[in-house]
């Protein structure tokens, strides 16, 4: 296959962003819009191209689907250690193309509507393009090093694009604070890289992953507390993909993160920024599966059930319509996580794996779709709160129906994507691990409540008070809607497990009508709790809160994690370790070289006044000086 192509996929958004960047005060905004546009356009084409190429012409052979580098050697450490840079094609990375380039696309066009106006128009292309180079970089990464340099630069570009409107101090806030989370946790991430390079000798995946290869085979040569030492690696990875997926306790940016335009929220939250981490854990999936005999697996299966559990229940208690999704893609997040932690590796067992992947690739279509839809609302009613809103079905019937087809595929709904991965995913977990099973059954019914809450909240109940009529957003924005509707309700007839598995070598996925069956009766006892609940203005929604109480109050605060975080950072780092030792600085170790300094100087201004210029006094000095002498050595010689 070749590979010279694909090169094309992440440099043409680069020259967009660098032509963007240098001639933004010579280009117009509306020509910066079509460059944007046009350049992701070529980039999506080329990614559909080869996803064609690599699943139905040259990717597989003799029943696996093989996988294609292009490397250069770029950094030696030793004749065995060293970082290439290139691309790496396999079927996680061409999905991942497809993903990404769609999304972004969809993202690109409906932002020419959604920021027509803004004065930094052209900038903010410039800053998407960005985005969606280092992404599309991060996927093809062939090592460890060079994924790492790439998930940097989606840090750095996340950055730029939630605190876009830097003149608001809430949005310079929540950029800082998304910027310095995802930094500690990339901190544990290039520990756990430098761990595993060290002790496998490699950082190329190819290596890594081989079931067979060095790494793999040798992981208990060294240990350490015990655990594998290469086991404490991956651990330390994957609280780097923890980081950028937003998985609890590392979660805290992602609310405030809701500060950026619409189409950010859209374009990281739903198949590209927090989709990292999965991403991250499935391309190095035979390493988590095979070491420690899938303990660190395990620990990613917990850590992304209680999140999905955590995550649903605070979004059922949000009334921001964004902070609502935004916690959604932490429990849809938190699925993908718990599919990967309890899958297995050879054919059917690997079904986690390719429910995972499946589900990623679902979510990223509705998910866009539901996000892009609400900003469709908030550009309609120029606000974010559902008490703002009410009955706006009658005004925008677009926005309407494919929102609704959104809310039907998160929440689950045959023949809607999202039911046909959602439902792998509870197979896989029914298969290897009931508990966490259970725990899925409950999200997918708090899912379908939360949801049908905001829809409800939105497009129905009694209309709100706008100060003038809303109107059904442009062409340019409800295009989008409608493409994306029409994604969420066929992507899931894509027979996934024929062409994404662990093993590389496909399996045909048997539905479970008894788990379907349940899976849907929770959703539909879920939807019908919303309709009960919040379809009117009935005081049933206030009287449940106060049922809750305590609770109730407890997961509107976000069950008080940021409190929680200052009160460690001020109370516990900064006054409690950071000021003593700041104190110790100051008054002990500066307090005694300002002494010694200050002495030093009262010493040599005594000193100084021996030198007077006079030959009279230096000449008095050395007679005396030589008749002490003499009159010690005298001394000494009668002694």
């Amino acid at each position: 296959m070749n590979l010279n192509y694909i090169y094309l996929i992440p440099a043409i958004p680069l020259l967009v962003f660098f032509v963007l960047g240098i001639f933004f005060q010579k280009i117009k905004p509306a020509i910066s819009g079509w460059i944007g546009v046009a350049g992701m356009a070529v980039s999506a084409l080329i990614s559909y191209i080869a996803a064609y190429h690599y699943f139905f012409v040259y990717g597989k052979k003799d029943g696996i689907y093989q996988t294609f580098i292009s490397n250069n050697r770029w950094i030696n450490f030793t004749d065995t250690l060293h970082i290439n840079m290139g691309v790496y094609v396999d079927t996680i990375s061409i999905m991942m193309l497809v993903v990404v380039t769609t999304i972004s696309l969809m993202v690109l066009i409906y932002s020419r509507g959604y920021m027509k106006g803004d004065t930094g128009y052209t900038k903010f292309f410039a800053f998407l393009s960005l985005f969606s180079f280092s992404m599309l970089g991060l996927v093809l990464a062939t090592n460890l090093f060079q994924i790492y340099i790439f998930w940097e630069l989606v840090g750095v570009s996340s950055f730029l694009l939630i605190g876009y409107y830097y003149t608001k101090p809430s949005a310079i806030a929540a950029a800082k604070k998304a910027f310095i989370v995802t930094r500690f946790a990339d901190f544990g991430f290039l520990i756990g890289i430098l761990i595993t390079g060290y002790y496998s000798g490699t950082f190329n995946f190819t290596e890594l992953n081989d079931p067979q290869g060095f790494a793999i085979s040798n992981w208990a040569a060294s240990s350490f507390l015990g655990l594998s030492t290469l086991a404490w690696g991956l651990i330390l990875i994957f609280i780097g993909g923890a980081g950028k997926s937003a998985m609890f306790p590392l979660h805290i940016w992602l609310p405030d993160a809701m500060e950026g335009p619409t189409p950010v929220s859209a374009l990281i939250h739903a198949a590209t920024m927090v989709v990292a981490g999965v991403f991250l854990v499935a391309r190095l999936f035979p390493m988590f599966f095979f070491i420690e005999h899938g303990f660190v697996l395990n620990i990613v299966a917990y850590v992304g059930a209680f999140s999905a559990l955590f995550a649903a229940i605070i979004a059922i208690t949000q009334t921001d319509i964004k902070r609502v999704l935004a916690f959604s893609t932490m429990s849809q997040i938190g699925y993908m996580m718990l599919a990967l932690g309890v899958s297995g590796y050879y054919g059917e067992n690997g079904l986690g794996y390719m429910a995972s992947m499946f589900h990623l690739f679902t979510h990223a279509m509705f998910k866009g779709l539901l996000f892009l839809g609400a900003g469709s609302v908030i550009h309609a009613v120029h606000s974010n709160y559902l008490k703002d809103m009410g009955g706006l079905r009658k005004h925008m019937p677009i926005t309407h129906i494919t929102f609704l087809a959104a809310t039907l595929a998160i929440a689950g709904v045959p023949p809607f994507a999202g039911f046909w991965s959602k439902d792998e995913i509870l197979v896989a977990a029914y298969e290897h691990n009931p508990f966490i099973y259970v725990i899925g059954v409950l999200v997918a019914g708090l899912t379908a409540v939360y949801m049908f809450r905001l829809y409800f909240g939105i497009f129905w109940g009694k209309e709100g008070t706008y100060a003038q009529a809303p109107k059904e957003s442009p062409l340019s924005m409800t295009i989008q809607l409608m493409i994306l509707a029409l994604f969420s309700l066929t992507a899931g007839f894509i027979p996934f497990s024929q062409y994404i598995s662990a093993d590389k070598a496909g399996f045909i996925a048997h539905f479970h009508w008894d788990k379907a069956l349940i899976a849907v009766g929770v959703a539909l006892v879920g939807i019908f709790m919303a309709w009960v609940i919040y379809k009117k203005e009935n005081g049933k929604s206030d009287k449940l809160a106060n049922a809750f109480g305590v609770f109730y109050k407890w997961a509107y605060h976000k069950f008080y994690m940021d409190e929680l975080y200052l009160f460690i950072t001020r109370s516990i780092i900064f006054k409690g370790i950071a000021a003593p030792i700041a104190f110790v600085d100051k008054k002990v170790v500066d307090a005694t070289m300002e002494g010694i300094g200050n002495k030093t100087v009262w010493l040599s201004k005594k000193i100084k006044h021996l030198q007077s210029g006079r030959i009279q006094d230096y000449a008095y000095a050395f007679v005396v000086g030589v008749v002490i002498l003499s009159m010690i050595f005298i001394y000494l010689n009668k002694s």
